[in-house]
Formats: structure tokens, sequence, C-alpha cells
């Protein structure tokens, strides 16, 4: 009999013939968020294992933040003989309701699994004299999984992750990371989605406190872990906001500005390899979110601009940043680039050949070229 802890996943056996992709994929992410951990991670046919290891709560802890990764639960090991899973059970101790389940993997098990989980149930309540059956809302669940491994597991919690698809090998997504709520958010969303992300964060110091950028290094930490980042890009917007300030409508500041940012976003996805670029826009929220705005900031996109909080209400994109963390960094009161200059009466339905016409009284190409060349890169 050993103690060990059980992993189990959902979406992947929707996988087909790339399963062993997907559980391979797993394996490895869940090793790497265990490194430094004494502990020994096993695959063990449609179920992932932990053994050997002192510390099962951090454990866990780090496991539930493993994107892929359904429950969780502490389990005891048993061989799949009929006589050792039923010593098992009687030594239990319960006290309330409960009901047994029993999930028979393995056919060759001479007890099907109704009546093997009746048997249990007979043996439980001969042993405990406050035990009572409860099919419909126990108190206590005893699982009883009998794999096709030749071992058993048993176990009575079921600790939820967040599921989803594993991350992938690269980092193909480049997270627009502002100071806000929103953009951390829509990294993990993506990460669920199996996107491994690096971080671009665009500031416009000396309008913009060094506090300000403190704040977005601090939440890039935090959400690394989510979002398998290894680097942060930190690009300076100052320049090339004073330009659009002087010369060019102040009503069409902000949609300017968030050209440029998708532009400088181009230029690092061909550097480095990235495939696509992810925001955390929502439809309607702000000016530059309208469906003529997000269209103006488009038209200059080379690669695809992943927006996963675009249906999302604030409330709704709220509630994902306290539960992962993000929430009282994201409103400490420093400013972003965003609020530089920010006109009195932003356009909100802007139009392509408007916005190029006011770019076409700054020169561009150089200013984007000077602020790409002195983007600082941290390794998180």
């Amino acid at each position: 009999m050993n103690n060990v802890i059980l992993i189990r996943f959902n979406e992947i056996h929707l996988k087909g013939g790339n399963k062993k992709y997907f559980t391979k994929l797993l394996l490895n992410n869940i090793k790497d968020a265990l490194q430094g951990v004494d502990c020994k991670v096993e695959n063990i046919q449609n179920r992932l294992l932990v053994r050997n290891y002192e510390n099962d709560d951090e454990i866990i802890e780090k496991l539930k933040c493993v994107f892929g990764v359904h429950s969780i639960s502490r389990a005891v090991e048993l061989d799949n003989d009929e006589k050792i899973i039923k010593n098992y059970v009687a030594n239990l101790h319960i006290d309330g309701s409960f009901k047994c389940n029993v999930n028979r993997a393995d056919k060759s098990f001479p007890v099907k699994s109704n009546d093997f989980a009746a048997d249990l149930g007979e043996i439980v309540l001969n042993n405990n004299k406050n035990a009572r059956v409860d099919i419909h809302n126990p108190e206590i669940t005893i699982n009883v999984d009998i794999r096709e491994t030749g071992k058993t597991y048993v176990f009575n919690e079921l600790i939820y992750a967040y599921s989803g698809l594993p991350l992938g090998e690269h980092r193909d997504g480049l997270l627009l990371l502002s100071g806000g709520i929103d953009s951390p958010v829509a990294g993990f969303c993506m990460a669920k989605r199996g996107l491994r992300q690096d971080i671009l964060h665009f500031d416009s110091f000396p309008y913009t406190s060094k506090l300000a950028k403190e704040k977005v290094i601090t939440l890039a930490k935090k959400i690394k872990t989510f979002i398998g980042a290894k680097y942060m890009y930190i690009c300076s917007m100052t320049k090339l906001q004073e330009e659009f300030h002087v010369n060019c409508s102040t009503e069409y500041a902000i949609n300017l500005l968030r050209r440029s940012m998708i532009r400088v976003a181009n230029a690092l996805c061909k550097k480095y390899k990235y495939k696509t670029i992810v925001t955390g826009e929502s439809l309607g929220q702000v000016a530059s979110q309208t469906i003529e705005s997000l269209t103006t900031t488009n038209a200059v996109a080379e690669f695809p601009i992943m927006r996963p909080l675009i249906s999302f209400n604030k409330n709704e994109i709220i509630k994902i940043a306290k539960e992962i963390g993000t929430f009282e960094t994201s409103i400490l009161p420093y400013e972003d680039c965003c609020t530089v200059f920010l006109p009195r009466n932003p356009v909100i339905k802007p139009k392509i050949k408007d916005a190029e016409k006011e770019e076409g009284k700054i020169d561009l190409v150089a200013l984007l070229s000077f602020i790409i060349d002195n983007i600082e890169i941290i390794e998180l």
C-alpha cells in the first residue's frame, strides 16, 4: 500500500490520434511545475501519478496551476485484488452519510462495478455504526479506481484544477500586458487553450512613473507560471506619443497609439518567431474597443490578434483576476501609457483612411524604428 497523488485530465481524451502527444506534453509540464520538489511523476494509462513525495500540499498547489489537469486526489495505491481492496475499505472510519463509486477500467477484475460498489458499501455499514448510505448527497464518497495496470486507487476527495489544454512546447504568443485588470486575464485565458506566451509592455516614462513599470513587472511575474513566459519586452512610446500630441488630431490619439503598438508587436513576432498577438480588449468597454476602433487597429496587424475577453463584462473579468491573484496588483493607482495625452473626446468610430492621414503627419517609420531598437528585454 502506497500513498500517491492521482491526476486526471479530460479534454485530452478528445484528441484521438494526438492524445499521446498531449499527454506527454502535460506530463512534461507537470515535471517542470514540480522542479525542485522531491517526487516522481508517472504516466499510468489515462492517469498521471505522483509518488515518493513528502509534502503533498505543496505538490497539489503547484498542480492546480498546470493547464490540462482536471482534478487531483490524494489516494492509496493497492493491488487489483478483491480481498485486499475489501480489507482496506473495512478499516476506513466513516461517520455520516456515504456512497461507494467503483470504476472498473480493468475488465478482467472478477466483480462488476455496481456489484462491487454494493459489496464495499455493505462492508462500510458493518464496520461503522454511525455510517449511512446516501447515493444522492453523501458527505463522503469512497472512490475505487481499478486500473488496467494492475493497481487500484482509493480516494475520497476531488480537488479541481483549471482543466483546458497543456501549454505548448514553444512560446507562440505575445501578450500585450498593460497595468490594468484585463490583460493578465487575457493571457491566462489563452494559456488555458495551450498558448505559451511572452510579454510586451509599453510605457511612457517620464509621463508614467517608475512605480508603474515595477507594477507591471510584478504582474508579469504573477502570471508567468500560468502562461509559461520567459521574456518580457518593455517598449517606451514616449517620443511617438509626443509627436502624435503635437502634430496629429487629439481625438485620434488612442487609435494611433494602438496601431503603433500592434506595429511594434509585428516587429517582435517577426524577429522572435511568435505566431499571434494577445490583447485584453473587450468589445465596447472603452472608446478604443468599438468595432470601428478594433477594425482600425486590425488593419495594421500582420499576425492574428487573439482577444479572449471580447465578450466578457467587467465583473466576469474581475472574478478571474481575483482567482488568479492579479487583481490587487492591477488596481494599484499607477498610470499606464494609454492615459498619457488622453483626449477629452476620443473618436469612437474611426476610419482607417483618417488614421492613415494622421500618421502621415509624422515620420512614423523612423520613430517606430527608433523605439523598436531601444526595447528593453527582461528575463523573468
